[in-house]
Parts: structure tokens; sequence; C-alpha cells
């Protein structure tokens, strides 16, 4: 497996003995081995998950790459939901969790709310995990393995593990620019830990609601008093 390039640049602000920390101004004993040449490193590990290098960079991959995936999904959960609510496009089912419930049960489902055109139909939960390890588990696990294993393949990958780069994984050219690559980076799982955290509140508010988060989010503008979490738990 070939060698991950350190981030760090000198002259950015994210990386670096003069990043931001989590704590801001606050006074804080941060650990030495956390030192800034990572995206995303605010100097944040109370457990000390990341003492050993080897599984500091095994973590590291990881995050990444559920960051990237949560990122996707929440597209996936929001997006049909908003436009069956906007009254822009209808589908046979919008809301995210009661389309896997549909599955689960055996039910077939109109793709796109078109009458007739199915695909997985009450098969659905096995095609959606073969579909799913071959265009989600393949690519990551020889991602994850290093860029290396492609190469049999006779596809050669300029980056590392977690930015392979090339036509494959850049094809808008973004690491181009070195500079505004290494914001990109730090843009990218900031916005992937807010997807994260935003699926658990998606896991929350179906188990207390029954609803879709941007139902949710409706209900809650037009009366807050009464939509919150507080009011929900307090219901139950």
């Amino acid at each position: 497996m070939r060698c991950q390039s350190k981030v760090y640049e000198s002259n950015n602000m994210w990386y670096g003995e003069d990043r931001p920390r989590w704590l801001g101004p606050i006074p804080f004993d941060y650990p030495a081995y956390l030192t800034g040449e990572l995206p995303g490193d605010y100097g944040f590990d109370i457990v000390g998950l990341g003492k050993d290098p080897a599984a500091f960079s095994k973590y590291f991959n990881f995050e990444v790459l559920h960051a990237r995936w949560a990122m996707l999904a929440a597209l996936g959960a929001l997006i049909p939901e908003v436009l069956e609510l906007s009254g822009t496009f209808h589908f046979a089912e919008p809301v995210w969790w009661r389309v896997g419930y549909s599955k689960l049960q055996g039910d077939t489902l109109d793709y796109l709310g078109i009458p007739g055109l199915h695909f997985a139909g009450s098969q659905g939960v096995i095609i959606i995990a073969i579909c799913q390890v071959l265009l989600m588990v393949g690519p990551e696990y020889a991602r994850y393995c290093g860029i290396e294993a492609l190469e049999p393949l006779g596809i050669y990958l300029p980056g590392d593990v977690n930015y392979p780069g090339g036509v494959l994984f850049d094809p808008l050219n973004l690491s181009e620019d070195a500079v505004a690559f290494e914001e990109l980076k730090v843009k990218e799982i900031k916005n992937g830990r807010l997807a994260m955290v935003a699926w658990l509140g998606f896991y929350i508010q179906a188990a207390v609601t029954g609803k879709g988060p941007v139902q949710n989010l409706l209900d809650h503008i037009s009366d807050p008093v009464h939509n919150n979490l507080v009011s929900h738990l307090t219901s139950v």
C-alpha cells in the first residue's frame, strides 16, 4: 500500500500548530500526537483513540468513508421529500425510512413514481443489497486497500488512499490547485461530520414522529412550541 501523503500546508490556517482548536481560546492540554497534519484536526481526542499511529490512520480512513456516504445519503433522504412536498414530483413513497420498510415487507414500489417502472420488485432487499455491494462496498474496499489494488485492472491513480484523484475520483480536476484542494479537504470532512450528526437526527425523528426530516422541519416552523424534541418526548 502506498504511504498516505501529508496534507499539512504551512500557509493554511486549518493545518499545523496554529490551527483552530475545538475549545477555541480556552486553555487545554491538547494531545501532542494531533499535529494538524490531517484535515479537520481540531485537537479533539478526549479518550485517546489516536495514540496509536496505525489506529489513527485507520480511524481517519473510516471517518472519511462514512462522511462521504452520509452526505450522499442525506441528499437521498431529503430531495425526494422536498420534491414531493413542493409538488414538483410525485413519488410512490418519498419518506426515506418508509421506503426501506416497504421493501422489507416485500412491497413493489414504482421507481420515480412512474407506474409500471419497477426495479427490484418484491425481491427488493436482495437486489438492493447486491447493488450496494457492487456500487459501494467494492470501490470503497479497493480504495481502502490502497489505490494499487486497482492497478491490475489498468487503473493508475495519482493520489493516496483517501484522495485517489484521477479521472475516476476527481473528474473536475479539483485537486489541480494544491492550496484550494487543502481547503476542500477541510470543507469535506466538516460537512461530512455534520451529515453524520444529521443522520442521527433523522433516525431519532423517524422513531419519535414517524415522519421525514423535511416534514418535521415544516411542522416545527409552523408551531415551534408544540413541535420540538422536548414536546415529543414528554408526550410519549
